[in-house]
């Protein structure tokens, strides 16, 4: 029996859809293949800048060179070797300084293998402290920043905001979620929105959404967008949340309420009841419980902690920030808190008198 058009149509389009899925199979490959040879070209070039490093270093380090040395060196690779490129006077600095950075530290120098070179100079450029470096390191492999956002984390400070300053979490969400203290901050920066003083709750929601792609690199590399203004029916009634993302490492939906103004305890019973008809009626049986996340303009960590102590929802509370916060300010903030860290220094020993040490002695 002779197929119809309609058959042949619908034969083709089930083709056309197993070849398409074949053929992105072949694209993953590929675009696989291709980010591992990145990778591996990278790593290279991380050795060699080492290797260079290390060998300049050693050179000045036994005067077997002086820094004018290394001035003639350049001079030599620009004129006999024109085809290699990156290797000025300034480069060659930078590189034994790579090496003298990390030569030591046997837990960081790992990861500047798998961050370019480009990467590694800004961190080594802009971070004093080896904590500081490790940090951003860290971070930029985690959550695989470019080069324009490991900056803008540079300049907004991310550093002296986070270490200082951990979430403050109800104790459900150390409970249920212990990993997700690393996940959530305490403080997040939306310059970008560059909202007016004064604004409304409608100016920040609509900000948020225009400028979604920057929110979600402010929120982490593993949230995913689900809704905005997203109904949530109870009984008879509709309800509307401020905005509904899912983690994928915490493999949970996350509530955001927005508020404009200082956080008030109230706000939390709101919260709790989006998250319990959430956990009711649309999280799927393979997704842990929620988590609502309390934006608020201000908050008084004090007032939060009280709030949240009592909450049997994994909740937390955290600000908003709209404009690049105060260096100075942050890093004084920073230096105050190591201190704190520092134990005690030992009270000195009382000398006994010569006198005192000898009486009872028998003769």
């Amino acid at each position: 029996m002779t197929p119809t058009k309609t058959e042949e149509r619908s034969s083709s389009a089930v083709k056309a859809r197993l070849y398409e899925a074949a053929f992105a199979e072949v694209v993953q490959l590929i675009e696989a293949a291709r980010q591992r040879a990145y990778q591996a070209v990278n790593t290279s070039l991380i050795d060699l800048h080492w290797q260079v490093g290390e060998y300049i270093s050693r050179k000045l380090e036994t005067a077997a060179w002086g820094e004018g040395v290394v001035t003639e060196l350049a001079r030599y690779i620009q004129q006999r070797h024109p085809n290699l490129c990156g290797f000025t006077r300034a480069s060659l600095f930078r590189m034994r300084q790579f090496y003298d950075t990390y030569r030591h530290d046997r837990k960081v120098a790992p990861l500047v293998r798998q961050l370019p070179w480009s990467h590694n100079l800004i961190i080594l450029g802009r971070c004093k402290r080896p904590g500081e470096r490790e940090f951003y390191l860290r971070m930029a492999l985690k959550e695989h920043w470019g080069r324009r956002q490991l900056e803008r984390q540079l300049r907004a400070c991310l550093f002296e905001r986070v270490v200082p300053n951990p979430p403050i979490v109800a104790p459900a969400l150390r409970q249920i979620h212990p990993e997700a203290i690393d996940v959530f901050k305490d403080a997040y920066l939306v310059e970008f929105l560059q909202l007016p003083d004064g604004h409304s709750e409608a100016d920040l929601h609509r900000g948020l959404i225009a400028r979604l792609k920057d929110f979600l690199v402010e929120l982490g590399r593993d949230f995913c967008f689900v809704g905005s203004e997203y109904p949530v029916q109870v009984g008879g009634r509709d309800f509307a949340l401020d905005l509904l993302f899912f983690h994928r490492g915490l493999n949970c939906l996350v509530a955001i309420e927005l508020k404009v103004d200082e956080f008030q305890p109230e706000y939390l019973g709101k919260l709790e009841f989006y998250l319990e008809a959430l956990d009711r009626d649309v999280r799927k049986a393979h997704e842990r419980p929620s988590i609502g996340v309390l934006l608020c303009a201000t908050k008084d960590s004090e007032v939060v902690e009280y709030a949240l102590s009592r909450s049997l929802s994994p909740a937390l509370v955290a600000e908003y920030q709209t404009q690049l916060p105060d260096k100075k300010l942050l890093q004084a903030k920073l230096h105050e808190f190591y201190t704190l860290l520092q134990p005690p220094e030992p009270a000195p020993k009382r000398k006994t008198p010569a006198g005192k040490r000898n009486r009872g002695r028998s003769k």
